[in-house]
């Protein structure tokens, strides 16, 4: 009776066990049987053409970050101009709200949540030293109404303990992209050296904070922009090579926020030396991407603009599986 019950326990048992593997269809090593995935799908390099690109305004020639939000795509320069600028679809500026009582310093990055947008004042490419590193976090409807409430939350990076000055550009604490969560807010670093990007993670209230390393990603890149559907656990970063060659990588089906856990897939997308910033997303499918203008001329001569991406073909599976 004994040897029965044990039998029948190990025979539900194992109709119940997880099966490790890769679960996405469209990778080259897809398990149908996987229950559950355990982060190995391996992709096809491809690259990716922009549905249209466009010219921006003169004003936006340093555009550096990116979101969809109030039925618009705002985005703002990386110094000095306080004006966040909201664009339709086509890079056509519609509407312009100026932060008053704020200094740009060198804003890198904006983001949001339900309730607040974020600006991240911190860009540290020029020595690397910044002790001002700081994101500022302003309330969505007063932003609307035009009277902003803002809050300041200021940061350091746990492992940056030699804050002397370095020469442009070689540094592992320059930030360009960071995404926000219910309580926390993660940054994704530039490594300048090793074209790889560093997250970390910081709590999400005003005050004085010590970013926490979490993970390193080798995205073979400088990464630039993040945009975050926490709902869909997905998050697609975008940026350029040393040699100037934009990409994506794809973050997604992760494990709680151990972003590194799930789906890793970079993708190159079919533009010249394009200085790729900003990137937002209204549906996880169709994706909006900004560059600076990098004019060095006789060589260079590339204006400021906006793309529009499709990647249902990637990613329609896993969003409406």
């Amino acid at each position: 009776m004994i040897k029965s019950i044990l039998f029948f326990c190990l025979i539900v048992s194992s109709a119940n066990a997880q099966i490790l593997g890769c679960t996405d269809p469209v990778s080259k090593n897809y398990n149908r049987n996987a229950t559950e995935n355990d982060g190995s799908c391996t992709y096809k390099n491809i690259k990716v053409k922009p549905q249209y690109s466009r010219n921006l305004s003169d004003s936006i020639r340093e555009t550096s970050g990116l979101i969809a939000f109030d039925n618009l795509l705002w985005t703002h320069n990386d110094d000095h101009d306080k004006t966040i600028y909201g664009l339709d679809s086509l890079g056509i500026i519609r509407k312009k709200i100026i932060l008053e009582k704020v200094v740009n310093h060198d804003w890198e990055e904006i983001s949001q949540d339900s309730t607040h947008l974020y600006i991240g004042d911190f860009g540290n490419n020029a020595y690397g030293n910044r002790t001002d590193l700081n994101i500022l976090k302003i309330d969505k409807k007063s932003f609307l109404e035009g009277n902003p409430i803002i809050e300041t939350i200021s940061f350091r990076y746990a492992d940056q303990t030699d804050l002397s000055a370095k020469k442009p550009n070689t540094t592992n604490f320059d930030c360009e992209a960071f995404i926000v969560s219910k309580d926390s807010i993660y940054l994704f670093t530039k490594q300048w050296k090793s074209s790889k990007t560093s997250i970390y993670a910081l709590p999400n209230q005003s005050g004085n904070h010590v970013a926490q390393l979490a993970h390193t990603l080798d995205t073979k890149g400088l990464v630039t922009g993040a945009t975050y559907l926490e709902s869909k656990k997905l998050i697609v970063l975008c940026g350029y090579s040393k040699l100037g060659k934009p990409f994506l990588y794809l973050l997604y089906d992760y494990k709680n926020n151990d972003f590194l856990s799930g789906n890793k897939r970079r993708i190159d997308l079919k533009l010249p030396f394009h200085q790729i910033e900003g990137i937002a997303t209204k549906d996880g499918l169709h994706y909006y991407l900004t560059n600076e203008a990098l004019v060095r001329k006789p060589i260079l001569n590339v204006l400021q603009q906006i793309h529009c991406i499709d990647l249902s073909s990637i990613l329609n599976s896993y969003l409406h599986n």
